[in-house]
Order: C-alpha cells, then sequence, then structure tokens
C-alpha cells in the first residue's frame, strides 16, 4: 500500500511539473548569447527589450528539422495576417553555414538568432525544455510569455494568442 502511494506522489509531482507554464524568462535563460546572421552576440535579454512594446512570436527551429520546415508555410500566413508581430527565430543549427542557407533557400523573413550551442545545452534551451523542435512561444507587449512551448504551426492556440 505504501508502495503505491509513494509512487501515486512521485507521478503527480512530475505531472505538475510538467504542466507549468512559465509566464517569465528565468534570469539565465535571459542571460544567454545568441548571434545575429553576423555572429555578433547579443543577450537574449537584449533581444527582448529590442522589440518591447510588440508581441513576439518565438520559432525555435533548425535547417535540418523537416517538420520545422513543414510549419513555415503557416508562420508565412501569419506573418501576412499579423505584420505589426515581430517574428523571432531562434535557430539551433551548430553549422552556422547551414542556418543560413536555410534562410535563404526558404526565403523565411524575420529577426535571426542562433543558437550556438544546438539544441542540447544552455539555459534557454534548458528553460524551453527543447527536446524536440519546432517549438513555438509567443510574447506579449511587455514581455510575459502568454503561449508556453507549442509545436505545431497550424496550433489555434498561436492565433489566439496572437489576436
Amino acid at each position: 500500500m505504501f508502495k503505491k502511494i509513494t509512487i501515486l506522489a512521485v507521478l503527480l509531482l512530475f505531472v505538475s511539473c510538467n504542466l507549468e507554464k512559465p509566464t517569465e524568462f528565468t534570469e539565465k535563460a535571459l542571460n544567454e548569447k545568441v548571434y545575429n546572421l553576423n555572429g555578433v552576440s547579443s543577450s537574449f535579454k537584449d533581444v527582448l527589450k529590442e522589440h518591447k512594446g510588440k508581441k513576439i512570436l518565438i520559432d525555435i527551429w533548425a535547417g535540418w528539422c523537416r517538420d520545422c520546415l513543414k510549419g513555415m508555410p503557416r508562420i508565412k500566413d501569419l506573418q501576412r495576417t499579423y505584420p505589426d508581430v515581430v517574428f523571432l527565430f531562434l535557430s539551433v543549427d551548430e553549422r552556422k553555414s547551414y542556418w543560413k542557407k536555410a534562410i535563404e533557400h526558404y526565403n523565411i523573413k524575420g529577426v535571426h538568432y542562433n543558437l550556438p550551442k544546438g539544441m542540447k545545452e544552455g539555459d534557454l534551451v534548458d528553460f524551453l525544455d527543447v527536446s524536440w523542435i519546432p517549438r513555438y512561444l509567443v510574447v506579449d507587449e511587455n514581455g510575459k510569455i502568454i503561449l508556453f512551448n507549442v509545436t505545431k504551426a497550424y496550433d489555434k492556440r498561436i492565433k489566439d494568442a496572437l489576436d
């Protein structure tokens, strides 16, 4: 009996932790270095500050990711529907040349940064729990996360958060 209760308590704790949807980035995540197309580094916090006052759709993707590229037509539709939204693309490509070629080849418009450690290391990917991509987030005009970790570009919650 005690064993069953212990297992149930552990499961409840695990599920409740995984259902948590943060509304703010951690300080560690905000301090993560990201690199623009010219190789210039900024903190993620500075990137968000640059767009304060606007909604931001964050797309965590990679040029080698089929699911990411499958979602791009939907992202382009959203860009046409929401021209005032900032579309921030965070690439986890470890090969910068591949990242840049994918942007050009697929004609991906928006603000582009790279997380050079890929999707397995770093405070930002840890915060986002990036075990699979693509990953979409929406940040409001004040920098609060209003949609956390959606995995499908066609998910209705993205449009709802942008409205």
